[in-house]
Parts: structure tokens; C-alpha cells; sequence
């Protein structure tokens, strides 16, 4: 993170700080005066893979999450629509896209950062073993989130932070 910090000056910086203030104030209310959401959670999120059985076997295998349906994508003859389930009715999904050749991951505006997915403390501690003996890069930040990328590029965060909290914040 350090390096992207270099990418504005010190007066940019303190810009920002400002503007975030200014919109704290006058979005960010308490949770005891928060207005309740509309929504009812995140049905799923979906991304684009290079090859099923890959995909299949890193979010199974590595991650711990089980593949719960497979089906023809709507949308592309040919394609398929895939989903795991990451708990409390969450699912993460995935489509490949035969003869469209999407590109490799990049950081672009509008684009995905990173997943972030609240596991348990023991599940954390075995993803980590399971990443070690694929040999699979990682990095931890603050002793409760592992950085990784999925076989297509994609960022994901295990992090043993309840859901709702994030470094002893609470985020909901």
C-alpha cells in the first residue's frame, strides 16, 4: 500500500482528508439515528472465470466453499453459470464465457478491488495451511485477513473478522 500512498503529494492528500469530512458529516449518521437499509443482503456477486473446473476446484478445495449449482448461462450459448455458497445465504457465482476471451484482472474504475469473506478462526487458520501446500502467494494483514488471488487474478480477502466488524470497527 505504501507505493500508492507516493502516487499523490501531501497537499492532495490533506484534500481528500478534507473532502471525506465534509462527506462523513453529512452522510454518515450513528447507528442509533441510521435509517434501516432496503436491502436484504447481497443475493450474490458475479464474476468471470477462465475455466470451470479450475475456478470449481480453488473456491472448493482452497477456499472451503462448496459448489452448490451448475447450469447453461442465459446469456452465452455455451456458458456456465456457476455458484458457491459462502455462508448465511450468501453466494458467490461465476460465469466462464467460451470464445469471448475476457481479459486478464486489472484494477480499473468501476471495477472489482477485492472480495472480502468473514470466515470462522478455525476456517481461516486451514485456508491458510490449504494456501501453503498449493504453494499459493498470500499475504496477512492485521493478523485476521489473508490476501490472495483466485487462478483468475481476482482479489480475495479471508477475513476472521465477524461479519458487521472489520479491525475492531463496526462496519454495519
Amino acid at each position: 500500500m505504501s507505493d500508492k500512498a507516493s502516487l499523490i503529494t501531501e497537499d492532495e492528500r490533506r484534500n481528500l482528508g478534507e473532502a471525506r469530512d465534509r462527506i462523513r458529516e453529512e452522510f454518515l449518521f450513528s447507528h442509533d439515528h441510521r435509517p434501516a437499509s432496503t436491502g436484504r443482503g447481497i443475493h450474490h456477486t458475479a464474476l468471470i472465470c477462465s475455466d470451470v473446473e479450475t475456478t470449481v476446484d480453488w473456491y472448493q478445495n482452497v477456499a472451503g466453499f462448496p459448489v452448490t449449482v451448475l447450469f447453461e448461462n442465459r446469456d452465452l450459448a455455451g456458458s456456465t453459470h456457476f455458484f458457491f455458497d459462502v455462508g448465511n445465504g450468501n453466494c458467490l457465482a461465476f460465469f466462464d464465457l467460451p470464445g469471448v476471451g475476457p481479459a486478464p484482472y486489472t484494477e480499473v474504475l468501476g471495477g472489482l478491488h477485492h472480495i472480502a469473506i468473514s470466515v470462522p478462526d478455525q476456517q481461516w487458520r486451514e485456508i491458510r495451511e490449504r494456501l501453503d501446500q498449493r504453494k499459493i502467494e498470500y499475504f496477512v494483514h492485521s493478523e485476521s485477513s489473508i490476501y490472495t488471488q483466485d487462478p483468475d487474478g481476482a482479489r480475495i480477502e479471508f477475513i476472521s473478522d465477524p461479519l458487521g466488524e472489520m479491525y475492531g470497527e463496526l462496519t454495519t
